[in-house]
């Protein structure tokens, strides 16, 4: 399996988020506060974990059980085409809409509705690709 979410990945991801203009502000901005679990489909349990408070990433980890807000799969060779190609509202749409994309919790359609989400969330997987 890739090495997507390990400890030391989802460290350097903290880093990127909060460093990175257009994410951790606008979020501040809606005082967005999630558990983010990220993986792959065919597993159980999600691999990795940011705890988001106020737009800032405040800690990242593996996943050891916690709750989540939102919980994010996909096929390694997907997440991997993501992060070499970030995709734009009408790639994660189709990813979406195709099951490439799946939120094992979360509502991404509330979340595609709501600018002050959206342009966060797309710009996350541009950070991913720079982990």
């Amino acid at each position: 399996m890739a090495e997507f979410f390990t400890k030391d990945w989802m460290l350097k991801f903290k880093e990127a988020w909060n460093s990175e203009p257009g994410i951790a502000d606008e979020l501040e901005q809606i005082k967005f506060n999630s558990n983010i679990a990220y993986g792959f489909k065919n597993e159980s349990e999600p691999r990795g974990l940011i705890v988001v408070a106020n737009g800032k990433v405040t800690e990242a980890s593996e996943y050891q059980g916690e709750e989540t807000n939102w919980d994010l799969r996909a096929d390694p060779e997907d997440w991997k085409n993501w992060f070499e190609n970030p995709p734009g509202m009408m790639t994660l749409g189709i990813a979406y809409t195709s099951r490439k994309l799946r939120f094992k919790s979360g509502d991404y359609a509330a979340m595609v509705k709501d600018p002050k989400m959206a342009g966060p969330f797309i710009k996350s997987f541009g950070v991913m690709g720079r982990v």
